[in-house]
C-alpha cells in the first residue's frame, strides 16, 4: 500500500491537482519532500513534536562545521520511513564561498524504502 501526503515543498504553497483536489505526493517524491521538511525545520517549530527537525538554516552565517552538519543530516534522514537503513545513505556537504556565512550545498544518495530504488536529493542551504 502506498502512502500519500499532500504535495508540498517547504517554503512553497499547496497546489491543486487537475481535478481541483489538492495535489498529493507518494513514493520517491513523498520521501524527498519529507526529508527536505525535516532538514530545514528548526527543532521546536512543530508544537506537537518539539524534537522534530535538523534546523540546517541555523548554520548559515557560521563557519561551516562540515563533519557536524554531515552527521546531523545522516542522523535525521534515518528517522524518515522513506529512507532505507541499508545500504546506508551517503551524505556529502560542501561549503559555499569558503564556508563563512555563504552556507553549504548538500548531496544525499539513499535507497527509497518503499520502492527499493536508489535516489538522490541535492539542495543548497544559503541566504
Amino acid at each position: 500500500m502506498s502512502l500519500n501526503d499532500l504535495s508540498h515543498y517547504i517554503g512553497g504553497d499547496l497546489s491543486p491537482s487537475g481535478t481541483g483536489d489538492m495535489q498529493t505526493a507518494n513514493g520517491i517524491l513523498r520521501g524527498k519532500q519529507r526529508i527536505l521538511r525535516r532538514l530545514l525545520t528548526n527543532p521546536g517549530d512543530y508544537i506537537f513534536q518539539l524534537d522534530y527537525g535538523a534546523g540546517l538554516p541555523q548554520y548559515i552565517g557560521q563557519l561551516a562545521d562540515i563533519p557536524k552538519i554531515t552527521a546531523l543530516i545522516r542522523g535525521q534522514i534515518l528517522l524518515e520511513d522513506s529512507v532505507a537503513k541499508t545500504p546506508a545513505p551517503v551524505v556529502n556537504v560542501k561549503a559555499i564561498n569558503g564556508g563563512v556565512s555563504g552556507g553549504f550545498s548538500v548531496e544525499i544518495s539513499y535507497t527509497d524504502a518503499s520502492t527499493g530504488e536508489q535516489t538522490s536529493l541535492n539542495f543548497n542551504v544559503s541566504k
